[in-house]
């Protein structure tokens, strides 16, 4: 039959009028149909459960699980140019007693080329923070006497010392930037700044570089991905206000009376932390392990956090009279299991 085909086809042409051949002209000329619109908006979401709940070297969840979640609608002014806003929430065991803690959070994100940069403003809120014994430091305060929350000897005799505010509620602004050197190799650097950290008065600046490798996409199989990634940061802090400043007179744990000499407020200590971990990727899912620490004392751990299962007497600092230690701020290991997704994986 294919050898009959091609003299029927000149056949076909040599008697086609005029006006069919003009009509055959506008047909093979004619651009293909508009693509569909592509929205600007899109829409990101996910969950994760993790083992421990670790904030910038410190559990926010005293070593035990978390949940998470978040929601963050998107709009792409441009494909170099992304506005955001979001709500997110853990699970968290903080010593007020505060139910969950809630983000809300928003942004622009730019890029050019391979640097993409995150400008935006973070506000952490953290409801039904309760106070307990407010007898002595009035209505917003809760006392914690050898990790027994809540509990005050009829005299001060073995007094705790730690004090936390009803409301840990506080904003931070941010600025981050990523940088692909190749589809393996990709490098970051994060600053945070908070006129008030964790409500305390004293001020936080937080900064922090990160580097993660990504193994190529046929290393292993059933597009199973793999990834290691670090982070070393440094967490400034200033002085806290005078609800936290160590009073004159009180008897402590260890022997002897606190001196006062902070009695406007804690200089709370700055301190390194770093971590490091190893991740896989299927479709929206992660497993992520990680190792996490900080070079902060049990003392001033305490000082800082205010933990309500602080104990012991030995961890004396100049800040940290009382002697109480915590190890809310060491070393840990995260398991975390999470799903991401936007509307495009959905497709």
């Amino acid at each position: 039959m294919k050898k009959f085909l091609l003299p029927a086809v000149v056949a076909v042409s040599a008697i086609t009028t005029p006006a069919a051949a003009a009509d055959l002209g506008k047909m093979v000329t004619k651009g293909p149909p508009a693509p569909a619109a592509v929205s600007p908006y899109d829409l990101a979401w996910g969950v994760a459960i993790m083992n421990d709940y670790v904030f910038r070297g410190i559990t926010q969840s005293n070593h035990k699980g978390s949940v998470a979640g978040y929601f963050e609608p998107r709009y792409n002014a441009s494909k170099d140019l992304q506005f955001y806003v979001g709500i997110a929430g853990e699970s968290i065991s903080f010593p007020n007693n505060a139910a969950a803690e809630i983000d809300f959070y928003g942004g622009v994100r730019p890029t050019f080329g391979k640097l993409a940069l995150d400008f935006g403003a973070w506000y952490y809120y953290y409801p039904g923070g309760k106070c307990y014994n407010g007898l002595a430091f009035g209505a917003d305060c809760l006392f914690n006497s050898g990790g027994v929350l809540g509990v005050i000897p009829s005299t001060f005799n073995g007094f705790g010392g730690n004090v936390i505010k009803k409301d840990l509620s506080f904003y931070e602004v941010y600025a981050k930037a990523t940088y692909a050197f190749s589809d393996m190799w990709v490098f970051g650097a994060n600053f945070y700044y908070s006129p008030s950290f964790l409500n305390s008065g004293a001020d936080g600046e937080y900064l922090s570089g990160t580097i993660k490798w990504i193994a190529p996409s046929n290393a292993l199989p059933n597009g199973v991905g793999f990834y290691v990634s670090g982070e070393f940061g440094r967490q400034w802090l200033g002085t806290s206000d005078s609800f936290y400043g160590i009073v004159a007179g009180l008897p402590i744990a260890s022997g002897g009376t606190t001196s006062g000499v902070f009695a406007n407020g804690i200089p709370y200590a700055d301190y390194n932390t770093w971590n490091i971990g190893i991740g896989w990727t299927w479709k929206v899912f992660t497993l992520d392990l990680r190792y996490s620490d900080t070079d902060l004392s049990k003392g001033d751990c305490n000082a800082f956090t205010s933990s309500q299962t602080a104990s012991g007497t030995t961890n004396v600092t100049s800040i940290n009279p009382t002697g109480l230690g915590t190890n809310w701020c060491g070393s840990a290991f995260i398991a975390k299991f999470s799903a991401d997704m936007t509307l495009d994986s959905l497709k």
